[in-house]
C-alpha cells in the first residue's frame, strides 16, 4: 500500500508534509522498524532519510490483515461516501458500533469487514474513527488505514472535525433557547448508565433549539467532548431525557429508542487538502415522530 499526499493537485515534498500535516512519531517507527517505508521519487529509503523541497514523498505499508476474531456480516450497509482513506456510513438504530459479550457476528464493524471483503479492499481492519450508541442513528467515519487513523488523532486534523446530532427532549421548552451544558460525567457502580457527578471527566455540550412541540423540544447538539452517553446523560440531569430513552427514564409513548440522530459531519481531509462535509437523512421513525408532534 503506497499513499502519497497531495497539495493543491501536485504531491507535496515530505518536508513540506513535515510542517503542514505532520506525521505520527509511531509511525515513523514502525517504518523504520521493517514494517513499512517511505518512498522518495520512487526509490524506497531505509535509516536515516534526507528530503529535499521538490522531492516526491509518500509512505508505502504493508496491507492490514483481517482480524480473524472479527466475524463477516453481509447484512446491508449504508455506504454514504468511500475513497482509498476514509469510508462514511449511516449507522441504524439497533446495530452496535463494536463487538461485544452480547454480539460478535453483526455489529457495524462485523458488516464494514463484510464490505471491505465484498469490494475486495487492500486492507481489512476497519478503524472507527467514531461510535454511536446501539439506539442512536446517523454517520459514522471510518479509516480505511492506519494512516489515515492516525492522521485524524493529529491535532491539526482533529480540530477540523464537526459532527452535528439531532435530538427530541421532554420535559418542555429549553431555557436560553441556545445554550452550553458544562458538567462532569461519570460511572454509576457497575450499571452501563452514566450520571454527573463531581469526580467524573469534563463533558461539554453545545445545543440550540429548532423547535417546541408542547413538552417536548427538537434540539441540535455539538460535542466539544467524546463521553460515554454524553447527551443524554446532559439532559437527563437537565431534567429533559431524551424521548424513547429507557436507560435514562424518557417517554416511551411516541418512540421506542432514544431520538437522537448523528446528522452531519464535516472535516478537513489532509490526503486531498478538501473540506468533506455529509449529511444523514431522518431514518423512518424520526420521521415519523417529527409528524406525530407536527
Amino acid at each position: 500500500m503506497q499513499i502519497n499526499w497531495q497539495h493543491q493537485g501536485a504531491p507535496v515534498s515530505m518536508k513540506h508534509f513535515l510542517t503542514t500535516h505532520g506525521i505520527s512519531m509511531r509511525l515513523i517507527k514502525a517504518i523504520k522498524h521493517g514494517s513499512g517505508m517511505f518512498i522518495v521519487n520512487d526509490e524506497a529509503e531505509v535509516g536515516a532519510i534526507t528530503i529535499e523541497d521538490g522531492d516526491i514523498a509518500g509512505i508505502e505499508l504493508p496491507a492490514e490483515a483481517a482480524d480473524p476474531e472479527v466475524a463477516v456480516s453481509d447484512a446491508p450497509l449504508a455506504v454514504v461516501y468511500e475513497d482509498a482513506n476514509w469510508l462514511v456510513v449511516n449507522k441504524p438504530a439497533g446495530v452496535s458500533s463494536v463487538p461485544g459479550p452480547t454480539n460478535r457476528t453483526d455489529t457495524l464493524v462485523n458488516r464494514i469487514k463484510g464490505h471491505l471483503v465484498a469490494t475486495k479492499a487492500e486492507n481489512l481492519k476497519p478503524h472507527l474513527i467514531t461510535r454511536l450508541d446501539r439506539d442512536t442513528s446517523g454517520l459514522v467515519l471510518v479509516a480505511k488505514h492506519r494512516v489515515a487513523q492516525g492522521m485524524m488523532a493529529w491535532q491539526p486534523v482533529a480540530k477540523t472535525f464537526q459532527k452535528t446530532y439531532r435530538a427530541w427532549v421532554s420535559g418542555g421548552a429549553l431555557s436560553p433557547v441556545n445554550g452550553t451544558i458544562e458538567a462532569p460525567i461519570g460511572r454509576v457502580d457497575e450499571s452501563p448508565r452514566r450520571q454527573v457527578t463531581d469526580d467524573g471527566q469534563m463533558a461539554i455540550t453545545r445545543y440550540r433549539v429548532q423547535a417546541t412541540y408542547g413538552e417536548v423540544t427538537e434540539v441540535q447538539l455539538t460535542l466539544v467532548t467524546g463521553r460515554t452517553h454524553q447527551i443524554r446523560v446532559h439532559f437527563t440531569h437537565w431534567g429533559h431525557p431524551l424521548l424513547g430513552d429507557a436507560l435514562y427514564g424518557g417517554d416511551q409513548t411516541l418512540i421506542q429508542r432514544q431520538a437522537l440522530h448523528a446528522a452531519t459531519m464535516t472535516f478537513h481531509d489532509p490526503f486531498n487538502d478538501q473540506q468533506l462535509t455529509f449529511e444523514a437523512p431522518l431514518p423512518t421513525d424520526l420521521v415519523t415522530l417529527v409528524n406525530k408532534l407536527q
